[in-house]
């Protein structure tokens, strides 16, 4: 049922008051809310990896979802509308395109609220989506959000910051909560093909992203030249109108901006991981890494990989047969040599010298890095 409660329009929204009373309590019963999805696009290869879902209101006069989450938030009803929005955004879930993950919008101040957390219940395995958290109010309590992060993360989900060079909030988020995803600001975005100064910023967020192992999207891409730009400072993954506006599930990109993409040159220098990443054998858990061993006794290394191809760790025959390990570092096809060697040393002793696991710009495995590969090709002896 289609609410229709007060309120007449103009081309701008509503020309009288919103009843936002009448208008909130039945969208949080899901009636005249829906989700659009938009796709993100891994820059090295011009595929869609991931999708935003973000909240629409085609049943009201008032259409912007910032005006409504601002009136629930008034009106006292945040918990409900964004667990209703929660809940349309994940009901199309099960035919996610595989290899795709789907990111969510929550505040920060509603993670402990026992409404979304019956949501993260009902889903259960988490594996796939990323809990982008908003910066709609401020954050009183870092430690307050960890139980319901670290819970979020055994689940299987991953946690993104959203707006990320936004200002201080910004900057204390990523150092705080330390993400997976970090979300560049649609302000740096803009115009980046034009401004030093923004470019500055982004590579030193990419910078710290290598090493905290997230994953940088650039959102907000609006013209061809700013996605130019992104490409050439080495961000991983964009999202914007220029590659593909919000739609139903799951639309693909623009086909020319995607032949843009896949078309460019990889630099052919050796000087990211990509020119010497190898191939590694790989098990779904500690006992298959085990018998592989076994009846290879020759094989040095097999990588545990888990959910999504995502991968956890590189175990060595000792490891395997004693079924104890150490999550091991992960490093982007595109993560500089030397930035991935700077990572290597602060390892401890044992585990200094071991393989990196490798990732594409999804997360999921795409080999091992060798520290003698790693050594070689930046000395210039290869």
């Amino acid at each position: 049922m289609t609410p229709s409660a007060g309120g007449s329009t103009t081309e701008n929204g509503p020309a009288t008051p919103p009843d936002w009373d009448a208008w909130l309590k039945a969208a949080c019963r899901g009636e005249g809310l829906s989700a659009a999805y938009q796709p993100i696009a891994d820059t090295a290869r011009g595929t869609v990896v991931g999708y935003e879902a973000l909240a629409r209101f085609p049943g009201y006069p008032e259409r912007n979802p910032e005006a409504w989450f601002a009136a629930a938030r008034r009106y006292g009803k945040s918990e409900e509308l964004e667990a209703a929005a929660l809940r349309t955004a994940l009901a199309a879930r099960p035919a996610l395109p595989p290899n795709c993950f789907l990111t969510l919008n929550v505040s920060p101040e509603l993670l402990t609220s026992e409404i979304i957390r019956n949501i993260w219940r009902e889903e259960g395995n988490l594996g796939g989506l990323i809990v982008e958290l908003t910066e709609q109010t401020p954050i009183d309590s870092y430690l307050d959000l960890e139980p319901d992060l670290n819970q979020l993360r055994a689940a299987g989900a991953l946690i993104a910051v959203d707006d990320a060079g936004a200002g201080y909030a910004g900057l204390r988020h990523l150092l705080s909560l330390r993400p997976s995803m970090i979300k560049i600001d649609r302000d740096l975005v803009q115009d980046v093909d034009r401004d030093e100064a923004k470019r500055a910023l982004i590579e030193m967020l990419g910078t710290f992203a290598s090493r905290v192992d997230a994953w940088v999207l650039a959102e907000g891409v609006e013209r061809v030249e700013e996605l130019e730009a992104l490409v050439s400072l080495g961000v991983p993954l964009v999202q914007g109108y220029c590659l593909a506006r919000p739609g139903p599930p799951w639309v693909g990109l623009d086909p020319d901006m995607a032949h843009l993409l896949a078309a460019r040159q990889t630099p052919q220098h050796k000087s990211v991981i990509r020119d010497i990443v190898e191939p590694s054998v790989t098990a779904g858990s500690v006992g298959e890494a085990s018998e592989a061993m076994r009846n290879n006794p020759m094989l040095e290394f097999v990588v545990l990989v888990g959910e999504h191809l995502r991968p956890v760790s590189v175990l060595n025959s000792e490891a395997a047969a004693l079924g104890v390990f150490s999550s091991g570092v992960r490093v982007n096809l595109d993560t500089r040599l030397s930035e991935a060697l700077a990572r290597s040393m602060t390892r401890t002793a044992a585990n200094r010298f071991d393989p990196l696991l490798v990732t594409d710009n999804a997360g999921r495995f795409a080999g091992i890095a060798r520290m003698e590969r790693m050594i070689t090709a930046v000395t210039g002896s290869e």
